[in-house]
């Protein structure tokens, strides 16, 4: 069993910068996801439980960081040149590594965090 809690969050700032956390028991695949009004639930980054393997959705390339601290069993959603569009709820999840987490599929991720809402101030 995988427990999750993510933290951070808050107002989008267009072109401004937010860091979302996730606080994860047991070294698992961990990804990011984010589920908004228009959109159906979107994977946005994964990386492996050694740090060294990323994945990015095309949506989000070079906006988005995923990064994790394993000696505080954390990982980081790092989010620059916000949009109104990165507006939603985040989650992050976890899955078994030998499975197919790096296609970043909501399907592949068996625990999940409760979520932390990022809103447009407008």
């Amino acid at each position: 069993q995988v427990q999750l809690a993510e933290s951070g969050g808050g107002s989008v700032q267009a072109g401004g910068s937010l860091r979302l956390s996730c606080v994860a028991s047991g070294a698992s695949c961990i990804a990011w996801f984010r589920q908004s009004p228009w959109k159906k639930l979107e994977g946005l980054a994964g990386i492996n439980p050694g740090g060294g393997y990323k994945r990015y959705a095309d949506s989000v390339k070079g906006r988005l960081t995923i990064s994790r601290d394993n000696a505080k069993n954390t990982i980081y959603l790092d989010m620059n040149n916000l949009e109104a569009e990165d507006t939603g709820m985040y989650y992050c999840a976890a899955a078994n590594c030998s499975g197919m987490w790096y296609q970043l599929q909501s399907e592949s991720f068996q625990y999940w965090g409760q979520g932390r809402q990022v809103s447009d101030p407008s």
